[in-house]
């Protein structure tokens, strides 16, 4: 049996009836994208997506203006506060007040040196007065280029003059019950660091010691036009005599 033949059987039946081939598999068609339905902004015509995407920019605009002005606002003083202060307190207030800052405490934008002087009791019975020791500039020597610095060389001078600070008015006059304790502190923290740089000298014993405090503004980055007075300012304090030298002179 030929081709022909065997393609004559597949085509009837059993009976001799001829019956229809069985239809090839064909694949469904592609379909078409542009059929698709469009959904969102897709959806719109052009004139509402140019519409869309305005009032997303000026959304967009409008949440990063603000996220600045409240960042400007709770932010420690600056230059741009300083010079737009008007600008963002408009802005801000009423409705966008905020009772919180950033950095808290606030990064200082003064250069504050805790100075000191002794008067000393020289070996000859003569009184003599020492140089003011800037405390502050020798804590910054021993920190410099150390890569462990003690926390007494950071902390212990800084936190005994924010302590008298605190706890005393601009007269020097304690204001609170831990104004004699913050007195006690600082004389002390001065009286080792003044022992330790052997003030004194040989034969020599402190009477008395003063501490005052040398304060200067930090300078504007170049770019700024903001000016300010490069001129230190000095808070004096009274002389404080050293309770050993007192012990001495009541048991004379």
């Amino acid at each position: 049996m030929d081709a022909q033949e065997a393609g004559s059987v597949v085509r009837h039946g059993p009976g001799g009836e001829p019956h229809d081939a069985p239809a090839a598999d064909v694949p469904p068609p592609a379909p078409d994208p542009e059929a698709e339905p469009r959904t969102g902004v897709a959806a719109l015509s052009l004139r509402y997506q140019i519409a869309a995407a305005v009032a997303l920019a000026v959304v967009a605009i409008t949440v990063c203006v603000h996220t600045g002005m409240v960042f400007l606002h709770v932010a420690p003083s600056n230059t741009v506060t300083k010079q737009h202060g008007r600008a963002i307190d408009d802005w801000i207030y009423p409705e966008f007040e905020q009772n919180w800052k950033l950095f808290a405490p606030n990064p200082l934008q003064q250069n504050i040196a805790v100075q000191a002087r002794a008067s000393v009791a020289t070996a000859d019975g003569r009184v003599r007065t020492t140089r003011w020791y800037d405390l502050s500039a020798e804590d910054g020597r021993a920190i410099d280029g150390n890569p462990l610095p003690s926390h007494t060389q950071q902390n212990a001078l800084r936190r005994a003059w924010d302590f008298f600070v605190a706890t005393h008015d601009a007269e020097n006059r304690p204001v609170g019950l831990r104004g004699a304790l913050s007195e006690s502190y600082l004389r002390r923290t001065v009286e080792l660091r003044l022992d330790r740089t052997d003030a004194a000298g040989e034969g020599g014993v402190v009477e008395r010691v003063q501490v005052r405090s040398r304060t200067t503004n930090v300078r504007p980055p170049t770019w700024s036009d903001e000016r300010v007075s490069d001129r230190p300012t000095y808070r004096v304090l009274p002389w404080w005599r050293v309770p050993e030298t007192r012990e001495r002179e009541d048991a004379r």
